[in-house]
């Protein structure tokens, strides 16, 4: 042969990713569910045939992905709640958005199609414990005295509740994601303007908003939304 193919060694595995590998399996199986213990550090050294070290290492792995959180500074790791992963999902989307500077009308149609989708299902046939959130949020932002920080949280949580309104996990789950990245935005948004000029005409857009979808017209819903985040960011 001429021209041999060359190929490189394969790097073996370090023993403890096949360890956490199965422990993983086994929490998104429900072998192992939210809250239950894991055996100690020793017997699991035992039954995986590996020493203490490779354990920890392994439970430190599957710790930073949000599966496992400590149960106590001496007892056993548990199986995380799954609020635990997607904490870490939302952290790790909020770092990336920023480290890829991505720009601003790409979150905003992002966020259009997300809320879009939503409040479409949302109009059709509501979620009512999550309209009530909306609610309290939009109650929170007409408060008198209410501070600029909190405004804005209130702001977050009226998109997220009515997402979660929808009824579809999967669109709740990306809008809970995305939410820091949302708040990023609406921070520089909110910078060098006046908070007593725009907040009354953010509130009524809200009501807006809420009002649509209690009526059941998702097409001004969308409409509504859509002019609202592009007058608001300016996009």
């Amino acid at each position: 042969m001429t021209n041999p193919i060359r190929f490189q060694p394969v790097p073996r595995s370090a023993i403890y990713v096949h360890v956490a590998d199965q422990i993983r399996d086994a929490i998104l199986n429900r072998s192992l569910p939210s809250g239950e213990r894991l055996p100690p550090e020793r017997e699991l050294a035992q039954q995986f045939g590996v020493s203490r070290a490779t354990i920890r290492e392994a439970l430190r792995h599957l710790q930073a992905q949000g599966l496992l959180a400590p149960h106590g500074r001496t007892s056993p790791m548990q199986a995380a709640s799954p609020d635990a992963a997607v904490d870490r999902f939302r952290e790790a989307l909020t770092h990336v958005v920023q480290l890829q500077n991505v720009p601003l009308p790409d979150l905003i149609e992002l966020r259009v199609a997300i809320e879009t989708a939503a409040m479409t299902r949302a109009a059709a046939a509501p979620v009512e414990a999550h309209l009530a959130e909306a609610r309290a949020a939009l109650e929170e932002m007409e408060r008198p005295q209410i501070s600029p920080v909190e405004f804005h949280e209130a702001d977050v949580a009226f998109h997220v509740a009515l997402v979660a309104a929808s009824g579809n996990q999967a669109l709740a789950l990306v809008m809970l994601a995305v939410r820091d990245s949302i708040r990023l935005h609406l921070d520089e948004a909110l910078r060098g303007r006046s908070f007593a000029t725009i907040r009354p005409r953010v509130v009524e857009e809200h009501r807006g908003l809420l009002r649509a979808i209690e009526r059941g017209n998702a097409k001004s819903a969308a409409t509504l939304l859509r002019a609202h985040l592009s007058e608001f960011y300016g996009t």
